[in-house]
């Protein structure tokens, strides 16, 4: 059977945290090796965080931890990050794709490096930014990724590649942007058929879109307001990312328990995060389904109803007529 190669990228293990507050500073780690910005001058670092103008070459370490009992070889590689349409996590490209921020001006020394067992090796790199480098933040990931491919069991055979990398945070100088929007909001009520029977609920979708060059901690509160403006529901939502990276989209759903079985209304989502705040929201008709069936059935039997009193006065006024031209 021919095999299929997944490979486990930072975003399925250790070194990725996608809700709450900022991560603790610690290698990326998955139990077998671990990943991390070399020690300097200022002590240890959790992530590499960089500065630099358009056009400047940065240079610094990363350095590779095997944790096991055998020599391990990676691939080691730079590349971009970029939030998961999911859920907004924190991922970076796999080698194989397309690279145009860090992964593509960043470059190891060596992109193959076997590492002792219970032992490190550290690896200069350079990162060169071009002078048409857009302001801003600009995440990515330096990468050691298994050149060992890990059966799976199961009927179909799967081999996986995992990978564990180092958070990159460059900030290139200039003008800094922060724009954030609330985009394609919408709202789907799910009622049981009988009123009175099961619970009512709704569940609300959203987008968020970073529109600016800045890494945002965004946060957004939900609120609903029913006929004539009356207060429905007012709360801070929870699992909103703690970054949000710059030009990225997230769609999330957020789940309105005991909403209201008849009304008319209108949802507001806002979203705030650095200096920036915007709204936007969707109007809603809740109405029970029997009640939908009830009043669809009594459009129905409308319609039969008018559509007989017209055959009726058809051949009502057929009949006159016969008669008034009857010799």
């Amino acid at each position: 059977m021919r095999k299929l190669y997944a490979i486990l990228l930072p975003v399925l293990v250790a070194f990725l945290h996608t809700y709450g507050p900022a991560p603790a500073a610690h290698a990326a780690d998955n139990g077998s090796w671990s990943v991390f910005p070399t020690a300097s001058a200022l002590g240890t670092r959790p992530y590499f965080y960089l500065s630099a103008d358009p056009g400047a070459t940065l240079t610094d370490q990363v350095t590779v931890t095997n944790k096991t009992a055998a020599p391990l070889t990676f691939r080691l590689y730079a590349a971009d990050a970029y939030n998961t349409e999911r859920d907004g996590g924190f991922a970076v490209r796999t080698e194989k794709e397309k690279q145009r921020g860090v992964g593509a001006w960043a470059r190891p020394e060596r992109d193959r490096v076997t590492v002792p067992a219970h032992g490190s090796v550290t690896v200069p790199y350079t990162l060169a930014v071009p002078g048409s480098a857009e302001p801003g933040d600009h995440a990515g990931a330096l990468v050691a990724l298994d050149e060992r491919v890990a059966p799976t069991r199961g009927s179909v055979a799967v081999g996986v590649r995992q990978a564990v990398g180092a958070r990159v945070y460059l900030r290139v100088n200039g003008p800094a942007v922060p724009a954030l929007s609330v985009e394609d909001v919408s709202i789907r009520h799910e009622q049981p058929l009988v009123p009175g029977t099961g619970e009512s609920s709704a569940l609300i979708s959203y987008t968020l879109h970073n529109r600016g060059n800045v890494t945002l901690n965004p946060r957004v509160a939900l609120k609903a307001e029913g006929l004539f403006g009356r207060d429905l529901l007012a709360r801070n939502l929870e699992g909103i990312p703690s970054e949000l990276l710059p030009r990225q989209k997230i769609r999330l759903t957020e789940r309105w328990a005991d909403a209201p079985r008849l009304e008319w209304g209108e949802i507001t989502l806002t979203a705030s995060a650095r200096d920036v705040r915007e709204s936007a929201g969707a109007s809603f008709f809740a109405l029970p389904w029997l009640v939908v069936a009830v009043l669809a059935a009594g459009l129905v039997a409308a319609g039969v109803w008018a559509r007989v009193r017209r055959g009726q006065t058809r051949v009502t006024e057929a009949v006159r007529h016969q008669g008034q031209w009857a010799p």
